[in-house]
């Protein structure tokens, strides 16, 4: 992948004044039931060796025949990223030796792969990125080797031995580990968002492979070493840290990167090289005599268009347009089918979008985050939420107490917002008389303060506010009081 010249971004971060170019190759598995080339089933977790069938071991005698659901997932990805979908691709054998690779080669795509190009754009920090996409190939899963349950000896488990992968390979326009993960998760989002992969990372449903380089700005691109299999987002931003440091002290202290396959290992938080890197001509690729080409007429790539769900992209692009979301919120509002459905559902409810998105992507992903959870274990209802913004807007409650009610809320998802509301007496005052007074008590008592917000500090002006808030015991409405200072201490 690393091979070309590739310009430096000209905001392109540096490390020790190496500029760091990271691509990607994914492997998701794909969600059919079968696997790409038999009836076998692919479920996971079964006794070992018990779901890999003649034809997933080439016995001699067995042909291999195309999965058509593995072929929809990989056309329904192509739609999802803004990819061509090749009218006529081919399957080659990829030739290794391996012990869980009974046949000695993999089936796999090369010079034609099923989806060509595209692109996968997201959000690092308020920052929006564009990783472009190589291709999606579509291939066989290989076995499983077991080390840990057997002493001097390897096992092997043929279970996941044809299981259908789609490899999704990137160009090296990554300049991070923060941007490599970002990258990671947004695809991640979106192979589960369609339902073409279930994004299980610790069953191997969805694994990344990184290809790290350094190199000094405006140079070639440097020799990459490919960290393989990391099946979480904290390992692999770890990983990349690591190997981005260890190539940049190699190359300072003169000595040569080699390319290489390496592994990392969490226990140390390092990289170690498990094996010199094969090019694709280390593989000797050839068209797999037994499967015909594979051909995608555009009226089927129309039908899987048309059962497809809404994309987060589009989504997000109604969020702007119906509820007046900037394109960050929307963005980060449809990180997930259910924060998106949350969010909607809420927003309706009360008519109050900005302040919906605001308290899921601020006070809710906050807890949720503590507890190590997600929305969908979320205790307080979309109803719950809209109803409490609706007692925010309409100056029920201040914030604060809103926060308050949360807390209620959180531990209790029985509790009615306008029940907790008049139980804790978080009611705001709207008496403007009453309010008036302590205003009126405040700016006696504060005369330093008056005098600075009067000289032009107009921070002065919130210490009053606070002092306000502190006299009504937090009931004020701190807009309202702000208000009602500036008009008394206009000159």
């Amino acid at each position: 992948m690393n091979t070309a010249v590739n310009t430096t971004p000209a905001n392109a971060p540096l490390v020790q004044g190496y500029e760091v170019v990271i691509g990607f190759e994914t492997h998701a598995q794909l969600s059919t039931q079968s696997k790409i080339f038999s009836r076998a089933p692919t479920a996971f977790g079964a006794e070992p060796n018990t779901q890999a069938c003649a034809v997933d071991l080439a016995l001699p005698g067995t042909l291999p025949v195309m999965n058509v659901g593995a072929v929809e997932r990989a056309i329904e990805l192509g739609l999802a990223l803004g990819s061509t979908i090749a009218p006529r691709s081919i399957f080659a054998r990829k030739n290794y030796f391996y012990p869980d690779l009974p046949k000695g080669y993999q089936i796999s795509q090369f010079e034609i792969p099923v989806v060509q190009g595209g692109a996968v754009e997201f959000y690092l920090g308020t920052e929006k990125k564009t990783v472009r996409l190589v291709r999606a190939h579509l291939e066989e899963d290989a076995g499983k080797s077991l080390h840990e349950d057997f002493i001097g000896q390897t096992g092997i488990d043929l279970n996941r031995a044809g299981t259908p992968l789609l490899e999704i390979v990137t160009e090296p326009d990554m300049r991070s580990s923060a941007e490599a993960v970002a990258y990671a998760k947004e695809l991640h989002k979106i192979v589960t968002w369609i339902g073409i992969c279930d994004g299980n990372m610790q069953e191997g449903s969805f694994r990344c492979d990184a290809n790290v380089s350094v190199r000094k700005p405006g140079a070639e691109l440097g020799t990459r070493r490919e960290i393989k299999n990391l099946n979480s987002f904290k390992f692999m931003q770890q990983a990349i840290d690591f190997e981005i440091r260890w190539q940049i002290e190699e190359l300072e202290d003169g000595r040569a990167i080699q390319q290489a396959t390496v592994l990392f290992d969490p226990d140390t938080g390092e990289t170690r090289a498990m094996r010199s890197k094969e090019d694709a001509a280390d593989y000797r690729y050839f068209p797999d005599p037994d499967l015909p080409p594979l051909v995608i007429d555009p009226a089927w790539v129309e039908r899987v268009r048309g059962a497809m769900t809404e994309l987060p992209r589009v989504m997000a692009a109604r969020f702007i347009t119906t509820y007046g979301l900037s394109e960050y919120d929307a963005a980060a509002l449809t990180q997930s089918r259910e924060v998106a459905s949350y969010f909607e559902a809420a927003a309706k409810a009360c008519g109050q979008p900005k302040l919906v998105g605001n308290w899921i992507m601020g006070e809710i992903s906050r807890r949720l985050n503590a507890a190590e959870s997600d929305i969908s274990t979320c205790p307080v209802t979309p109803a719950q939420l809209a109803q409490l913004v609706a007692r925010i807007h309409d100056g029920t409650v201040s914030n604060n107490a809103a926060r308050q009610v949360m807390d209620v809320l959180w531990d209790d998802p029985q509790a009615q917002v306008d029940e907790v509301i008049e139980a804790k007496g978080l009611k705001q005052m709207n008496d403007t008389g009453a309010l008036e007074k302590i205003v009126e008590t405040v700016i006696a008592s504060n005369p330093k303060n008056v005098a600075e917000f009067r000289a032009g500090n107009a921070k002065a002006l919130n210490a009053l506010v606070g002092q306000i808030m502190k006299a009504s015991a937090g009931k004020a409405n701190p807009q309202q009081a702000g208000e009602l200072l500036r008009s008394k201490l206009a000159v």
